[in-house]
C-alpha cells in the first residue's frame, strides 16, 4: 500500500515566488510525493463585496475584504511556469488546485497529472464540465458538502465522459483549523463505498493523528497544509505543518502503512525462527511402556516445536504405544 502525500502550499508562500521555493525545498526535504499551489484569479473568485470567513480574519489579524486578501495571494502563470519549472529541477511533482473556467486555459498549458477541484467548487457545474473534457485525474475535495453533492459532482464529471477509475474524492472539513470532532473519517469509507472510487483525506488539523488514522482506514491520498513557519501572517498557516513536523508526518505515514501490511494471514519470516521454540509437542507425561494406550494420564503437550503437533491430540488419544517412551520425549506413532 502506498499513500500519496500532497504537501499543500495553497496560499502560504504570501504572494512570494521565493517564499513558495522554499515551500517547494520544505516539500521535497519531506519526501512528500506533491507540492499544490492555487491557481486563481482574485478578480474571478470573489465579489467586491464578499466577506472574509471568520478563520480568515483570525488567522490574519485583519478585516478585510476577501478581494483584497485574494488579491495579494494571486500567482501570475509566469510565477507558476517558475514553480513548475523549479519543482521539476528538484524532482517533486507539482499541481494545483483550479478555482474557475477562465484558469483552466491556464492549467492545461501546464499539462499537470492531476486537476485538483477544491471544496468551494463541488457545485460548480460549468467548472466540473470543463474539466472532466479535459480528462485528467481528478482530486475533489468534499468540505461543506453533503453526501448527495458528492454524488452530484461524480455524476457531472461521469456524465461529461471522465472514467470513474480517475477520480479520487477526499473527506475534508473547511475549517482552519480543524477541530477533532469535526473530522468525521468514517464518511471517507461511507463515499468509497457508495461511489467505488479511491478516497483520501485533505487534513486541515492541528497534529498528525487524522491522516495517520486516514492512511489506516484506506485513504490513498493524504493533503496538508505545509508552512515556512506557523506564526507568518496569513489564512492557512496556523492550519499547516512546519517543515520539521511535515516531514514527521511523512515517515509515520509510511510506519502506517508498513504496520497495515497485506490481506494475506502468515507467519512474518522473523516469527518463523521463534515457532520452532513456543509451539509444542505431544509428549510423554511420565515414562510410558510399549503396548500402553495413550490418554490424558500419560501424555501432555510441551515445546518445543518438532513432534507430533497439538492439532493431533484427538487422534493420538486411544492409540496403543508401538515401544517405550521416557518423560518429555516426543510422542510418535511409530
Amino acid at each position: 500500500m502506498k499513500t500519496t502525500i500532497i504537501a499543500e502550499a495553497g496560499v502560504n508562500h504570501n504572494g512570494s515566488l521565493s517564499l513558495a521555493y522554499r515551500l517547494v525545498d520544505a516539500a521535497k526535504e519531506a519526501k512528500a510525493d506533491y507540492i499544490k499551489f492555487q491557481l486563481f484569479k482574485h478578480n474571478e473568485l470573489a465579489t467586491a463585496y464578499a466577506p472574509q470567513a471568520n478563520y480568515q480574519i483570525r488567522n490574519t489579524n485583519k478585516k478585510q475584504t476577501q478581494l483584497k486578501l485574494l488579491k495579494k495571494l494571486e500567482l501570475s502563470l509566469d510565477n507558476l511556469r517558475k514553480i513548475k519549472s523549479y519543482c521539476k529541477k528538484r524532482k517533486i511533482n507539482f499541481m494545483l488546485s483550479v478555482f474557475g473556467v477562465e484558469e483552466l486555459g491556464i492549467l492545461r498549458k501546464l499539462n499537470l497529472k492531476f486537476i485538483k477541484i477544491p471544496s468551494g467548487e463541488i457545485n460548480n457545474v460549468n467548472l466540473l464540465k470543463c474539466i472532466a473534457r479535459i480528462n485528467k485525474k481528478i482530486i475533489i475535495s468534499t468540505g461543506m458538502a453533503s453526501l448527495k453533492e458528492v454524488e452530484f459532482a461524480i455524476k457531472i464529471l461521469k456524465k461529461n465522459g471522465l472514467n470513474k477509475k480517475k477520480i479520487f474524492v477526499l473527506q475534508c472539513t473547511t475549517d482552519y483549523p480543524t477541530q477533532l470532532k469535526d473530522v468525521n473519517l468514517k464518511s471517507m469509507i461511507t463515499m468509497k463505498e457508495k461511489f467505488k472510487v479511491d478516497v483520501g483525506l485533505s487534513d486541515h488539523t492541528i497534529g498528525e493523528e487524522a491522516s495517520m488514522s486516514a492512511v489506516s482506514l484506506g485513504a490513498k491520498i493524504i493533503e496538508k497544509h505545509i508552512t515556512l513557519n506557523n506564526n507568518m501572517r496569513g489564512p492557512d498557516h496556523k492550519a499547516s505543518l512546519n517543515p520539521k513536523n511535515f516531514k514527521e508526518l511523512v515517515d509515520k505515514i509510511k510506519n502506517v502503512e508498513t504496520l497495515l501490511g497485506s490481506n494475506l494471514k502468515k507467519p512474518s519470516k522473523s516469527e518463523l525462527k521463534n515457532k520452532k521454540i513456543v509451539r509444542k509437542s505431544i509428549v510423554a507425561k511420565r515414562d510410558i511402556k510399549k503396548g500402553e494406550i495413550f490418554s490424558k494420564i500419560n501424555i501432555t503437550c510441551k515445546r518445543p516445536e518438532g513432534g507430533i503437533s497439538p492439532i493431533y491430540w484427538e487422534k493420538i488419544i486411544g492409540k496403543k504405544s508401538k515401544k517405550n517412551f521416557k518423560v518429555d520425549d516426543f510422542i510418535s506413532l511409530r
